[in-house]
């Protein structure tokens, strides 16, 4: 099993919602995260005063899948989220040793299910 970390932009969440649905995964967890990559800084205007904005508001994704699942879900990604643009995000792959269901707390049925 792989756990794939995804960081993209706020604005291609449902893109790529839709995209991992349509390869057939559909656990995930989402997470608002503020982050900082390749980006230049952006000003903004407060009461008159100008101010950076160091941090950018993204989206981080996380997702377990198996082996077999782990190429297809990455290209399903970043062909929805890709803009061509500086800032369009990271995708991070781990290792997963197993994975248990906490209310029957025996391993996760569902995610073996994947690798057939």
């Amino acid at each position: 099993m792989k756990r794939i970390d995804a960081v993209i932009r706020p604005e291609k969440l449902q893109a790529v919602i839709k995209a991992l649905r349509k390869t057939g995964v559909n656990g995930f967890t989402v997470i608002p995260v503020q982050g900082r990559g390749q980006e230049r800084n952006t000003h903004g205007v407060y009461r008159g005063h100008t101010y950076d904005i160091n941090l950018h508001p993204k989206i981080k994704l996380e997702i377990v899948v198996s082996d077999n699942y782990l190429n297809r879900t990455i290209e399903a990604i970043i062909d929805s989220a890709q803009t061509g643009e500086m800032g369009d995000g990271k995708i991070f792959v781990y290792e997963v040793l197993d994975a248990y269901n906490i209310r029957t707390g025996v391993v996760d049925e569902t995610i073996d299910e994947l690798k057939r």
